[in-house]
């Protein structure tokens, strides 16, 4: 029996190549029970013709199917659904289920009801998304990462690839962290003082795991990074928000109980502000004061395209005190999830053994092909390269903010990808951004960054990491009038 091939239709909505997409397509009518073995497939001229793809492509996607065991040919007679071909479960005999399970009673933690960063997951259809932490398309080098991957691929590496490290990590890559990204934020540390981390999110939720128990005293930043303070809400240990001024965390608001301080020194999150060398050291000074330990998390380092960084205040830290969090979410891209840890060994073998027991370590071929994109100098290229993209739309920013009279109340000092926005008292940021985004325009609002319920509500974040420069003064100029609407109603 042949099937029909009006019963072949491609998802809008399915990612990948042509190919890749007849296959899935093909694939999955199999193994739902669709397509029954021994039934014959359409001609590939006539399932081309159907889908309005070239033959070629059909015919690439069916030599898969068969390489697969899936379909089978038979001479000029076509293609065929293999007699070796996954069998369909069979549900005939299956009872009626229902969830009679009540989980209010039987979860013993919730996890859900946070604060969180929301966007849309279809924010690059937005004509002005002023989103940060994505990832411009135009700017990654695409071609190179696939060559990267491809050689991780190969026949020399694939030892790296598949074998289970257990605590281990890529020696390739560790070294490469050691010898070139480290040092350029004057940091010197050993192999066994760095770990392979799924992000800075996961590293700083391993930290917290490691040094925070029921009695201890966490500081944070306020505004924050809002999953470090949900985070730390999850934990057993006490929570103290410390409001930030323009040089960041001032040490002497730190109370003597505190145990760990969490701070983002060279770009505070979220309003960008860069902490200067005297208070580096006073904040280690009290640290040391209080035998507390201080978590660094210094993301965005890379992005100093203005002049260049401060040194981290790990390379300040002369006791072993600093536990340092970096990350390749935004220097590469949010999706690799890949970040590191760098302290003393002993907090290191700790949270290399609390990572075995969770997930034993991230993904060999991640970790590969990432230390290739490093050690062959595509890395610094692609810094370069965003650097000067990121500068160009920092001026046009700056200029049109100036010009639609918004008003900023934070920047990098040395680069970075964002302004922190203050509007007029009486704007709620939440409201807006609902109402911008029928104007086609994405902003970040700047609530969710902060600890209490009765913070300021008119502070939102304007990223120009994933906007052309095209659109950046049109899309500030939508912003002014939504403000301009907002105040006159």
């Amino acid at each position: 029996m042949a099937i029909p091939v009006e019963t072949f239709f491609l998802k809008p909505d399915t990612k990948g190549t042509l190919q890749a997409r007849i296959q899935q397509m093909v694939a999955e009518g199999i193994l739902s029970g669709r397509f029954r073995r021994k039934e014959k497939l359409p001609s590939s001229r006539k399932l081309a013709q159907h889908l309005g793809v070239s033959r070629i492509t059909v015919t690439l996607a069916y030599t898969e199917l068969l390489a697969n065991d899936f379909l089978t040919s038979k001479g000029r007679s076509g293609y065929f659904v293999s007699d070796n071909a996954p069998e369909p479960p069979d549900f005939q005999n299956q009872i009626e289920k229902r969830d009679a399970v009540d989980w209010g009673a039987a979860l013993a933690r919730r996890f859900t009801g946070g604060v969180t960063l929301e966007r849309p997951r279809d924010w690059q259809n937005y004509r002005y998304p002023f989103l940060y932490g994505q990832t411009d398309p135009h700017l990654f080098d695409h071609a190179n990462w696939r060559l990267c991957a491809l050689q991780a691929l190969g026949a020399r590496d694939f030892s790296a690839m598949t074998q289970d490290y257990y605590d281990q990590d890529d020696p390739q890559l560790v070294e490469f962290i050691l010898r070139h990204i480290l040092p350029r934020r004057g940091i010197t540390a050993t192999a066994d003082e760095v770990l392979i981390t799924l992000g800075a999110q996961n590293a700083l939720w391993m930290t917290k795991q490691a040094l925070l128990t029921a009695g201890k005293l966490a500081v944070i930043e306020d505004p924050c990074y809002p999953a470090l303070r949900e985070i730390l809400l999850r934990a057993k240990c006490d929570t103290l928000a410390v409001p930030v001024d323009t040089d960041g965390l001032p040490p002497h608001l730190i109370p003597d109980a505190t145990n760990v301080i969490f701070t983002t020194p060279s770009h505070q999150c979220p309003t960008s502000h860069t902490m200067p060398l005297a208070r580096r050291q006073d904040l280690l000074a009290r640290a040391k004061d209080l035998n507390a330990l201080i978590v660094e998390d210094d993301y965005e380092f890379e992005m100093a395209y203005l002049k260049s960084p401060m040194p981290a205040l790990k390379s300040l830290d002369a006791d072993g005190r600093v536990i340092y969090v970096g990350s390749f979410s935004k220097s590469l891209f949010p999706g690799l999830r890949l970040g590191y840890l760098v302290g003393s060994a002993p907090f290191i073998e700790e949270v290399r053994a609390l990572r075995a027991s969770m997930l034993r370590h991230p993904p060999g071929h991640a970790q590969r092909t990432t230390a290739y994109f490093l050690s062959l100098g595509h890395y610094d290229s692609l810094i370069r390269r965003t650097g000067k993209a990121l500068a160009d739309r920092r001026a046009i920013m700056e200029h049109a903010i100036t010009k639609h009279g918004l008003t900023i109340a934070g920047k990098g000092t040395n680069g970075g990808s964002s302004f922190w926005m203050r509007a007029p008292d009486h704007i709620d940021s939440e409201v807006l951004a609902e109402r911008l985004r029928d104007a086609s325009v994405l902003i970040e609002p700047g609530t969710a960054f902060f600890a209490k319920e009765t913070a300021p509500r008119h502070f939102y974040r304007l990223a120009y990491s994933s906007i052309p420069q095209a659109r950046i003064d049109p899309g500030v100029a939508e912003i002014a009038r939504a403000i301009q609407a907002v105040s006159s109603t």
